[in-house]
């Protein structure tokens, strides 16, 4: 039977390999439209989780994957050499840097070979992660016809672009626009006809490279604003203006403007990487990109300048930063997630440390931290009451999670340092916030 008629009568068997922010919610997608559905990841705790009805996700709600761990149509194994047995296979993979701000592709390039040991006729093979203008044709098409099937007559390659955004609550996966190019004509109407079965809106577009621009495109688009913002805000304080109200006052305008939001730096693991795939790759053709380095700089720097006003501030209370007790509010990149992946609280925890602060840190999502490439803490949330906030020498607001009872922060802390404009209009707070 043809792929086309799996889809269309529902029979096809849906593969999703990377079962994290990106892989699980669309792995439910396609359970959602009826399909069965087997997921790959590399974690074995990750597998028996799933298995067991266990969400690892918590954003994505309790009922996530236990709805669909007593069905006959889901299965999760670790077990790569089970490749050969989905008819679709889409491919999540992170897309992380190398130390020198250069892509690394490792990930894709061995789901790319785990794919090709078992590929067959009539597979549809998608890549999903976030990349430079060419790497499905340059980086997956090469390994996946090396085994001598060919793309588009025996099986098929696109790309399609994840556009999740953890915590959301107005749009989902099953409700986002997905981008569909395909590296041959056959392969991006075949992927546009497995989308359409999950997902409610798909927007086919010429080629695979046009659907990766775009992505890259929409990731540095927001990078570029917010160091705008970030920058802004740098000059607006040294005037004694308030760039929150600054940006309110802009957000008037019906159009030609979009308010974007200053921050300690950026997280998550799109806007602070995908950037720097499109300077590299731009090199590649001998173009320069100094805009888009402008922002990384800009944007990468803003750990160093909270680092500042929180010394400056502590100065001006006649404190030293050595030994001082600073609380840092907020773990995970943004509000209301668990998501700690590339964080600037860490930077921010790792260089107060380094200048000999005694640094704790409370986040209602992260109760622990883990290790990852570039930071290791070992360190735990720890609980926080009037009588705790009132010991610190300075609040470091972070993240500003919805969960955090800002009232009674306001209320209790001594100092303050605002990097989100959450301290804003409040009437209750008793000591002093600097805002950074």
């Amino acid at each position: 039977m043809t792929f086309a008629k799996k889809i269309s009568d529902g029979s096809a068997l849906i593969g999703v390999v990377a079962l994290g922010y990106v892989g699980l919610p669309l792995l439910r997608s396609f359970y959602d439209a009826g399909f069965r559905v087997i997921g790959f990841d590399v974690d074995p705790e990750k597998v028996r989780m799933l298995n067991a009805g266990e969400n690892y996700l918590k954003h994505l709600g309790e009922g996530f994957v236990s709805e669909m761990s007593t069905s006959d149509r889901f299965e999760v194994t670790d077990d790569f050499g089970r490749l050969g047995e989905p008819d679709a296979i889409m491919i999540c993979v992170p897309t992380p840097l190398g130390t020198h701000q250069e892509p690394d592709l490792s990930f894709v390039e061995h789901s790319a070979d785990d794919v090709a040991k078992t590929l067959r006729a009539e597979q549809l093979i998608v890549l999903e992660s976030t990349t430079y203008p060419g790497t499905t044709r340059e980086v997956m098409l090469p390994r996946l016809e090396a085994g001598g099937l060919r793309c588009g007559e025996d099986f098929f390659l696109a790309y399609s672009p994840e556009r999740e955004d953890p915590g959301r609550k107005d749009h989902n996966t099953q409700t986002i626009p997905k981008l569909v190019g395909g590296i041959d004509d056959k392969s991006g109407e075949l992927a546009v006809l497995m989308y359409r079965k999950a997902i409610k809106e798909v927007i086919p577009v010429s080629s695979a490279e046009v659907a990766e621009s775009a992505k890259i495109l929409e990731n540095v688009y927001r990078a570029v604003n917010i160091a705008l913002v970030n920058e802004m805000k740098v000059i607006l304080e040294k005037m004694g203006i308030d760039v929150w109200e600054v940006i309110d006052a802009a957000a008037t305008k019906p159009f030609g403007f979009q308010a974007f939001y200053p921050g300690p730096g950026l997280g998550g693991h799109c806007i602070p990487i995908d950037p720097y795939y499109l300077t590299w790759k731009a090199r590649e053709v001998g173009q320069p990109t100094r805009f888009i380095e402008l922002a990384g700089h800009v944007n990468h720097h803003m750990p160093d300048y909270v680092v500042q006003r929180t010394l400056l501030a502590l100065n001006e209370e006649g404190k030293s930063v050595r030994g001082s007790q600073i609380l840092v509010l907020g773990l995970a990149y943004k509000p209301d997630v668990d998501d700690v992946r590339e964080s600037p609280s860490f930077e921010l925890i790792e260089q107060l440390m380094a200048l000999g602060a005694q640094v704790q840190y409370h986040d209602p999502h992260v109760q622990a931290t883990h290790k990852m490439r570039r930071h290791n803490l070992k360190m735990g949330s720890v609980d926080i009451s009037p009588e705790s906030i009132s010991c610190y020498d300075c609040i470091l607001v972070a993240t500003h999670h919805a969960a955090c009872d800002w009232g009674m922060i306001a209320q209790h802390a001594r100092l303050i340092v605002d990097t989100r404009g959450i301290m804003r209009g409040r009437t209750d707070v008793t000591g002093r916030v600097v805002t950074a």
